[in-house]
């Protein structure tokens, strides 16, 4: 019974959001690791935004990895232990959006060297800050979700460390529901789907705004590392 219960929840979340993904215009950011304007930060990204600071940068027009145009790479280094870089690209105020789905594909050569990958959208509308955080969990080999009552939440979807020298395909599927809920509905990693199915309430907020970001995690020994964005694209509705 449990079984059928999650399986007809699953449907009824998916034929939800492909209604709305029919019922209402769409627009699709592309391209977005090439677009200028991009902020960062190391100290916000530790635990309650009082992280250590690390080293942290990131060059866009890479040749090299690449699927055939241009990709972004991202460093951290430094010697605070599993210390923190967050990177966002804000994409203007888009009160009327409801359903997001952010796709990309990412590279690593050292994939032991990260402790989580953080792939987010942030949604700030109507005095409420709609925070989108996943995590790709390294370490626990796990995907997780974030809410701001219990933080970081394992969801039991596997997220192993990914092969090396290889890119890999992630597309998030959210949505800011009628009730004002933070709705994680699914994730696709390399073409295998898991729903979610979990929903939370969101902040406060005064901001008027949209996001995406892109956090790496470094693990004890804080070892240097680089991953490569690239095809980072949101579509909205």
């Amino acid at each position: 019974m449990i079984k059928n219960n999650l399986i007809r929840a699953a449907i009824v979340a998916t034929l939800l959001f492909l209604f709305a993904s029919v019922s209402f215009a769409q627009t699709t950011k592309s391209n977005i690791e090439k677009m200028s304007g991009w902020q960062s930060c190391s100290v916000c990204a530790g635990a309650h935004g009082n992280g250590a600071t690390v080293s942290h940068s990131m060059i866009q027009g890479i040749s090299s990895p690449s699927m055939g145009g241009t990709s972004a790479e991202y460093k951290i280094s430094g010697k605070a232990r599993y210390g923190a870089a967050l990177w966002w690209k804000q994409l203007g105020a888009e009160p009327n959006a409801h359903n997001f789905q952010y796709d990309l594909y990412y590279y690593l050569k050292d994939p032991t060297a990260s402790q989580a990958l953080e792939f987010d959208v942030n949604q700030s509308v109507n005095g409420h800050r709609f925070v989108f955080g996943t995590q790709c969990n390294i370490a626990s080999h796990t995907y997780d979700v974030w809410s701001v009552a219990t933080r970081w939440t394992h969801t039991g979807i596997a997220c192993s460390a990914p092969t090396a020298y290889k890119w890999n395909h992630l597309t998030l599927e959210l949505q800011r529901t009628s009730s004002n809920k933070v709705s994680f509905i699914s994730v696709t990693i390399n073409g295998a789907k898991h729903y979610i199915n979990r929903s939370y309430s969101p902040e406060s907020s005064g901001a008027t705004e949209l996001n995406v970001a892109f956090q790496m995690d470094g693990n004890r020994t804080m070892t240097a590392y680089q991953t490569w964005l690239e095809n980072v694209s949101l579509k909205y509705w």
